[in-house]
């Protein structure tokens, strides 16, 4: 009888601000990190489960300690007994009633938590040998939903509404896991866009994102407009009228300079507006959303639980969801999420770039076409070209789309050398 023996943690950093990569309004000079952690178990087969939370550098210190505050909860418990009720073991993490007291189901433990979940389908896939995509799409609805804790969304979404989701995706299944392969999951880049970078260096890599197959860029904005009309301009004339181009303020405004940013903007016909404000100020959103109307407003790489997500949907505060995969808790719900965007009809359209978030998120967005809203229309996974090389299994980006990776696990797991090379401290 396998049991897990120890949650061994990595204070993972790299050095982007030397090059300005991820640099933003709100965050002008990011070091990419993880928090890393690998469940150790005494099987004998030598699978781990892997996972990390996403953060810019300092305090990453801070969400180690974090995953380390969990380990009690796992160590010495049964590995098949565990794996096989991910619901149970989830609510037990979000519901440990000390823990809990800072959040609640917010910030730096609901994170760990998030790690810690995902480590865990990182394990139950490969010991199924399947890429974590596959894996929850096989499951039956009624596993699915049991995966769900619907405290607190019962007003929005109930299990009834839900199981009726998924059932209602059940047709056609095969086919869209058959086209999934063959054509993959479309993509937009941030890669051109980050707000460090000089205009040269900016119209070089619009040119080639165009060649690369890619049908949608994001830039970033809300430093200076001026600077902001020119890059975009600048952006325009490079990729054409037919590639769409998205912004992304990163919190940067107030509501009212928002509306007056954005409809300064406008007229670069943008695909959609990020983060236009607070990622916690719903009603300034939907504001937003309503003022600067017919562009669409994006944002949720910040919110914080499933909870947020359901007030945005209520309040009509967001037309493009943007789920991340490591700042709720983890893949149980980030389900929640998607079945709550498919009961409003919203698309979702993936946080990634970081480090490893590519790697994680594409199997959400995976498992959603096949399994949940049965669609991509007008869904795209974000793609950025930075420090795939550090992953066991990094994402195929061919020809502007994701193709969907086949080998077991969640794509969470860092190679070995990497952690060595870039443990901070």
């Amino acid at each position: 009888m396998a049991r897990f023996t120890e949650i061994r943690t990595h204070d993972v950093r790299f050095p982007t601000s030397r090059t300005l990569d991820g640099s933003d309004a709100m965050n002008p000079d990011p070091d990419y990190s993880a928090a890393y952690l690998r469940l150790l178990t005494d099987a004998g087969d030598d699978l781990e489960g892997h996972g990390f939370v996403f953060t810019i550098g300092r305090g990453n210190d801070v969400q180690v300690a974090a995953l380390r505050a969990l380990e009690n909860h796992l160590v010495g418990r049964d590995v098949e007994t565990t794996l096989s009720d991910l619901g149970g073991v989830w609510r037990e993490l979000v519901g440990d009633s000390q823990l809990r007291w800072l959040g609640p189901e917010k910030g730096i433990m609901h994170m760990a938590i998030g790690a810690v979940a995902n480590a865990l389908w990182d394990l139950r896939a490969k010991r199924a040998g399947l890429p974590l995509w596959r894996l929850l799409a096989l499951l039956s609805p009624e596993e699915i939903v049991d995966l769900v804790d619907f405290r607190y969304l019962t007003d929005a979404l109930t299990r009834e509404e839900a199981l009726g989701i998924l059932k209602a995706a059940e047709p056609g299944r095969a086919e869209r896991e058959a086209r999934l392969l063959r054509e993959g999951y479309p993509a937009y880049t941030t890669t051109p866009g980050w707000l460090g970078y000089d205009d040269e260096k900016l119209a070089r890599l619009c040119r080639e994102a165009v060649a690369d197959g890619f049908t949608q860029i994001k830039l970033k904005v809300g430093a200076d407009l001026e600077a902001d009309l020119r890059r975009l301009a600048l952006a325009r004339e490079v990729c054409g009228p037919d590639v769409r181009i998205a912004v992304d303020a990163n919190q940067r405004w107030d509501v009212a300079d928002a509306i007056r940013w954005i409809e300064a903007l406008a007229p670069y016909d943008l695909a959609w507006v990020e983060e236009p404000t607070s990622p916690d100020d719903v009603l300034g959103h939907a504001a937003i959303a309503e003022a600067i109307a017919p562009t669409p407003v994006a944002t949720g790489e910040h919110a914080a639980n499933r909870v947020m997500f359901k007030q945005f949907l209520q309040a009509r505060a967001l037309s493009v969801l943007q789920l991340d995969a490591t700042r709720v808790a983890g893949v149980n719900e980030n389900i929640a999420i998607l079945l709550l965007a498919a009961k409003f009809g919203v698309r979702v359209c993936p946080h990634a770039g970081g480090v490893g978030l590519c790697e994680a998120v594409q199997h959400l967005a995976m498992f959603d076409y096949l399994a949940v809203s049965g669609s991509l229309d007008g869904r795209v996974i974000e793609f950025v070209d930075h420090l795939h090389e550090h992953f066991v299994t990094p994402v195929d980006v061919r020809r502007g789309r994701y193709f969907a990776p086949t080998a077991p696990g969640a794509g969470t797991q860092m190679l070995t050398p990497s952690i060595q090379e870039h443990a901070h401290g």
